[in-house]
Parts: C-alpha cells; sequence; structure tokens
C-alpha cells in the first residue's frame, strides 16, 4: 500500500468538483455531491477461500488503520463508525448516498469533517458482501453522516 498516494488522492478528492451526475470517475464511483475511490482491491478474490479472504480482509484493516493514523494527525482523532445501525436506518428511512452504499458494504469507518473543505472523509473495509472483492475505500462527501 501507498499511504503517501491514498492520502494524496483523499486530498483531492477534498477539492475536486463532484460529478453532475452518477458515473465511474478513475478507481471509484462518483455522484452528485461525493466520491468513492478504491485504494486497494482484492482483484477477483470473490467468496472461495474463506482463509484467504480473512488474510486479505486483516490487511486491508492494517492499510485502513494506517491511513486513520495519518489523518487523525491532521483532523483529529475520532472512534470508528459503526455502520451497522446506519444500515439497519435504511430498512425505516431514507439514509442519503454515500452513506447508505457505504453501511451495506462496510461495517465500521473511520471518520472526519476535513476543516476547511466543507467535506467529511471516511476511510473503510468493504468486506460485508462474501462475493463480492474486499475493497478498501476512501469516500469524501459534502452529504452530512446521518
Amino acid at each position: 500500500m501507498d499511504i503517501a498516494r491514498h492520502i494524496a488522492l483523499i486530498d483531492e478528492l477534498c477539492f475536486r468538483p463532484f460529478p453532475a451526475e452518477h458515473g465511474p470517475p478513475t478507481g471509484g464511483a462518483g455522484g452528485p455531491g461525493h466520491f468513492v475511490a478504491v485504494l486497494e482491491s482484492s482483484h477477483g478474490l470473490r467468496g472461495g477461500d474463506q482463509g484467504e479472504r480473512a488474510v486479505t480482509v486483516g490487511q486491508y484493516e492494517k492499510y485502513r488503520d494506517g491511513l486513520y493514523e495519518r489523518l487523525a494527525t491532521r483532523w483529529g482523532e475520532t472512534d470508528p463508525w459503526n455502520l451497522q445501525t446506519v444500515l439497519l436506518r435504511t430498512d425505516e428511512e431514507e439514509i442519503p448516498e454515500p452513506w447508505a452504499g457505504l453501511s451495506a458494504r462496510a461495517g465500521a469507518a473511520y471518520l472526519w469533517e476535513a476543516a476547511g473543505t466543507g467535506r467529511w472523509v471516511a476511510v473503510a473495509v468493504a468486506d460485508r458482501d462474501e462475493t463480492d472483492e474486499v475493497r478498501l475505500l476512501a469516500v469524501v462527501t459534502e452529504q452530512v453522516p446521518p
């Protein structure tokens, strides 16, 4: 993992104009008011060997924690945000994107309000769907977390 490259991308997304339509920018997805960047992907590790998947999830959690350490020095320490509660709320209420989609893919995220940008930044490991690849994600949005 190249932490410096991932931090540079997050910084860029904090100032890049949001797309007017939903679509796939380089390395992820975007839509009105948000970006979802794939920082790392297990490329093809879907289902199959659960032991290998568990190792990959553990490694991506270490990557996420490494990003947390760097971003926490900038925007402050924060506890992990439990996305399970957000996911449960999607049954009862309209949760805006990118939060609904993130809660469907990840169980926890680190979350900050990026000072001076008017944007929120989250980093998470997307591993909920055992039939899909494991991904390390960065979300940058102007949408206040629910």
